[in-house]
């Protein structure tokens, strides 16, 4: 049984359990994990809805041509269907089991067409159903994770060859994306940071040159069929100074502090409120807000910011099977932003790490 199957199979068996007749799907270029685990399609334009019946029927609505036409060629066990008018189609797709019970996930961004009772159509917000299988992995979700966390760790050696004194942003991505593309690996979000205290956080790459003295992060997260793996690093063009490297290490410890909290029955927020109080301890607690870092890591899975985010707010329980990046990155106002994040499996017995390259601040020469 491939992957796909293996999710397809999980969907149909909790459909059947909770008597539901079709689920809906919908994915884009950004938000793509709902439409992929029910369909195995990797949308890169346009819309798509995948209507999956239980019946064991799929079906997948395309608004694009050009992605039609390489679903066609991508998916088995599939209907692809193209058609400009999404809502209309897929409406009429679910005619015959319209008086069913039916769910849509994530409900909010389906066309308005298709929620606001323009074809007689009812859908219960489904997000919260589909998260409970996007979260907890099947053994073989769990086994592609590791092995996107491998190239990952190799990336990032790639990465730090890559950078060189006046060498923009962009070049360096560029030959990060080489790199992956050499291993097969089709899809990577990546972002990047270099400077110094002038910097807040990270973006898509610039032609900002890198200088000698910079710290340069990067969050960098390689897919292996369909599922990405972060890994968060910091690194200095140059030999580190006394204050960078006091600042690293309660990074370090931070990190450190959150992974160790990672079992289960804890929460999401035991692990960020073990991160932040290292931050705490050392008179950084206002560098641990919203107004100066997001969120203390994340789910990791068929979207590069999967749910639950880790934050103080957020009571998610931790069970086997989920796999997170802790990671504490935020601003310091001595040197600038700093990263340090490792990919993490939550398991019966604690937590496995994934990520093997080491927690350093790494230091390349000019």
């Amino acid at each position: 049984m491939t992957l796909a199957q293996a999710r397809r199979a999980r969907l149909l068996a909790a459909m059947a359990e909770a008597d539901i007749a079709g689920v809906v799907l919908y994915g884009n270029a950004w938000q793509a994990d709902y439409l992929r685990y029910g369909a195995d399609f990797g949308i890169l334009e346009g819309n798509g809805i995948a209507v999956v019946s239980s019946d064991a029927a799929v079906d997948l609505f395309l608004d694009s041509a050009t992605e039609t036409e390489r679903a066609e060629s991508e998916v088995s066990g599939v209907s692809v269907h193209f058609d400009p008018d999404i809502a209309r189609a897929v409406a009429g797709r679910l005619e015959r089991i319209a008086n069913r019970r039916l769910l849509a996930a994530p409900r909010r961004l389906l066309p308005s067409a298709l929620t606001n009772g323009r074809f007689g159509l009812a859908f219960e917000d489904g997000t919260a159903f589909l998260d409970a299988l996007l979260v907890h992995k099947l053994p073989a979700e769990i086994d592609a994770i590791r092995r996107a966390a491998q190239i990952a760790d190799d990336a990032y050696v790639a990465f730090r060859a890559a950078v060189r004194v006046d060498r923009p942003q962009y070049k360096v991505v560029a030959e990060v994306e080489r790199y992956l593309r050499s291993r097969g690996c089709p899809d990577n979000f990546m972002i990047i940071g270099s400077g110094g205290k002038d910097v807040l956080g990270m973006t898509p790459a610039s032609e900002r040159p890198i200088r000698a003295g910079d710290l340069v992060t990067t969050e960098l997260t390689p897919a292996v069929e369909g599922y990405f793996v972060q890994i968060c690093r910091t690194l200095v063009l140059g030999k580190a100074n006394a204050a960078q490297r006091r600042a690293f290490a309660i990074f370090r410890e931070a990190l450190g502090a959150g992974v160790a909290a990672v079992r289960p029955r804890a929460t999401a927020a035991d692990v960020a409120r073990a991160e932040n109080d290292v931050f705490r301890r050392n008179g950084l607690g206002d560098y641990t807000t919203s107004k100066w870092t997001r969120v203390r890591g994340h789910g990791l899975g068929l979207f590069c910011d999967s749910k639950p985010h880790l934050l103080e707010d957020v009571q998610t329980p931790l069970v086997p099977g989920m796999t997170l990046i802790v990671h504490p990155n935020t601003y310091h106002p001595e040197v600038g932003y700093m990263v340090l994040g490792d990919a993490v499996v939550v398991t019966e017995a604690g937590v496995e790490v994934l990520t093997r390259t080491p927690r350093e601040l790494f230091e390349v020469a000019p």
